[in-house]
């Protein structure tokens, strides 16, 4: 996990000229773009399509957040009616990072998200309407539900959301770390699971452990993980160990079920996510009362 630093100067920057602002460090993220969305007629209410085909892995559906990465996302039952979401991390919040055991749900925000298409272009700005949900508890996620649909974005722009897988992924799957922020893909497989991840005062539980091909750096936070062979999301990632330090700020240890505590330096990390698939009830409300869901609640 890496504090991201705001550049609000540099956000026309950006959307312009397709390129992550130069001022941004590995520890740091730049900032996101704006640009006006056309109001498109919503369709009749109909569960999204699964694709026919898994296509390469690209930038479609992705977003460059002003100090991290994310992704439109949907669940399988997910209406075309509905309010998209934005998957990214919870230490990405606007509102700072989140307190051990703290769960923010439902809080008004109008924070922006510049879409990218299959190239990695800026082509829109997305609006919240609220964040949804967020926590640094047993996981790292925040959700944001949009003032768009899903079939609005889809109709503008062309874009579908990525889909969450609703099973747990496995050792050895081949993934994608899709960083819209800095518009770089990173390939790799996933090397194993830690059973308890802590860093600072957080702790999180079941992560994926990336082999070291994805060698991921500041502003990549909240990118979608996905999956080669299904092209769904499996996971969102979130910190790495940077300097073989033990289970400090930047420098997460794992813990396994018996206490003994690992340190792999420049080993990276992601949450897995499709335990949220159970929590997202009709018009993408979190609903953390919902038979299997089990994320954290306030």
């Amino acid at each position: 996990m890496r504090k991201p630093l705001l550049g609000a100067f540099l956000g026309v920057l950006l959307l312009a000229t397709g390129a992550a602002p130069a001022l941004a460090t590995s520890h740091d993220a730049g900032a996101a773009t704006s640009t006006s969305t056309s109001t498109v007629t919503r369709t009749a209410a109909a569960v999204l399509p699964a694709q026919e085909a898994v296509a390469a892995v690209d930038f479609a559906g992705t977003v460059a957040l002003s100090n991290c990465s994310g992704s439109v996302v949907r669940t399988p039952g997910s209406l075309s009616t509905d309010p998209a979401l934005v998957l990214s991390n919870g230490h990405c919040l606007e509102t700072g990072f989140p307190a051990a055991g703290q769960v923010i749900l439902n809080r008004a925000s109008t924070r922006t998200f510049t879409l990218l298409n299959s190239a990695g272009t800026g082509v829109a700005t997305l609006r919240a309407s609220k964040i949804a949900y967020g926590t640094m508890t047993d996981t790292d996620i925040s959700l944001y539900q949009l003032t768009s649909t899903y079939a609005q974005i889809q109709s503008a722009y062309g874009i579908s959301a990525l889909e969450l897988n609703s099973v747990r992924p496995t050792q050895g799957t081949a993934i994608k770390v899709v960083s819209g922020y800095w518009k770089r893909i990173y390939s790799c497989s996933i090397d194993g699971f830690a059973y308890q991840l802590k860093e600072g005062s957080w702790t999180w539980k079941d992560s994926v452990r990336y082999t070291s091909a994805c060698d991921t750096i500041g502003g990549t936070s909240g990118s979608p993980v996905i999956d080669d062979a299904t092209g769904k999301v499996v996971a969102v990632n979130n910190t790495g160990n940077e300097d073989g330090a033990r289970c400090t700020l930047n420098n997460p240890c794992e813990v396994s079920e018996n206490g003994t505590v690992t340190v792999r330096q420049g080993i990276n990390y992601a949450q897995q996510t499709y335990g949220i698939v159970a929590c997202v009830g009709a018009g993408s409300q979190i609903d953390l009362t919902r038979t299997g869901c089990t994320l954290p609640k306030p």
